[in-house]
């Protein structure tokens, strides 16, 4: 594994790199890093791709722009693009997961002749809302708390999730994983009163998750104690800038080749309805269903994930289209 820094699209993106053949770049979520990949490069580097995993925009030691819009969708899209550019490569496979699989469907969206096929885990195709999101939760949620509701406000979850980065870290990836005990992650996010933290209803846990080291999570609680998280928490705060700037977003067919992949356990597909994604993404794969799985999914089964991404990948219609 290797590490260098990309300059692209006016900031500096750090990203970790293995293999030589066709480009694959693998996007991560919130709150994670590269290190969220950690178990995929070596596997598709040795399948024959060139992969590289970046620290986002607002993450690690990329670029944390200090303004709000900064983390528009259009910017993510075109730091992908960058990306490419920066490479010398015309074209490339995408993986992503949470936030990274909504940037995933976006690229493949707003730019589809440099991203020919998509992986994504966690996060389905989601159609344009008739209205900007925010209205629409807050019209959902009521009196209840609602975790992307409570992102909006500059400053208010930084200060909960800052206060203790080390705690905030592993009681989120404990809560949301398939070791967590049956139904908490639902539990956590639905019927809160509205003035609830984050973590006020996270209880502690006695271990870690069989999938996370003590030495994996000090990683992540490095990182995010020197960049803080407020670059990461500014992705949410632009949900309905998205809804007015681009319109095409939810709304534009997805052809080219897709895998979906998604945990049993997964809060992210709790209201997945797989046969309206079919309508957007007629050359859908699966979705497949990993039992027992929660959201942190390519950390939590990775040989699986793995064997998955590979076998897809290196399909005669993808190969030929990244080549």
């Amino acid at each position: 594994m290797r590490h260098r820094t990309l300059h692209v699209n006016g900031i500096d993106v750090h990203i970790a790199e293995a293999g030589e053949g066709p480009l694959v770049i693998l996007l991560h979520g919130f709150p994670e890093l590269w290190y969220s990949w950690r178990h995929q490069l070596g596997a598709l580097a040795a399948a024959g791709f060139h992969v590289i995993a970046p620290d986002l925009r607002g993450y690690g030691q990329s670029t944390v722009p200090p303004d709000v819009e900064a983390y528009g969708m259009q910017a993510m899209v075109d730091d992908v693009v960058g990306m490419l550019d920066a490479l010398d490569e015309p074209t490339a496979a995408l993986v992503g997961h949470d936030w990274g699989a909504q940037i995933g469907w976006a690229c493949a969206q707003l730019a589809s002749e440099r991203f020919p096929a998509l992986a994504s885990l966690s996060v389905p195709y989601h159609r344009r809302t008739p209205a900007p999101m925010t209205q629409a939760l807050r019209r959902w949620a009521g009196d209840k708390f609602n975790w992307l509701l409570y992102f909006q406000a500059p400053g208010v979850a930084e200060a909960e999730l800052q206060a203790d980065a080390e705690r905030s870290l592993r009681l989120i990836f404990s809560a949301l994983s398939g070791d967590a005990p049956d139904g908490q992650a639902l539990r956590l996010l639905t019927g809160l009163p509205a003035d609830s933290q984050l973590l006020d209803p996270i209880p502690e846990p006695t271990n870690l998750p069989s999938w996370l080291a003590e030495s994996d999570l000090s990683y992540y609680v490095e990182e995010f104690r020197r960049t803080g998280f407020t670059g990461a928490l500014n992705r949410y705060r632009n949900v309905d800038r998205d809804w007015e700037d681009l319109p095409a977003l939810g709304a534009t067919p997805v052809r080219q080749p897709v895998l979906f992949v998604t945990g049993e356990l997964d809060t992210a597909t709790r209201f997945m309805d797989a046969d309206a994604m079919r309508l957007y993404v007629p050359n859908l794969h699966g979705p497949v269903v990993l039992p027992g799985c929660g959201h942190w999914i390519q950390q939590e089964r990775p040989h699986e994930v793995n064997a998955l991404l590979v076998d897809f990948l290196s399909s005669d219609t993808v190969n030929s289209a990244i080549r």
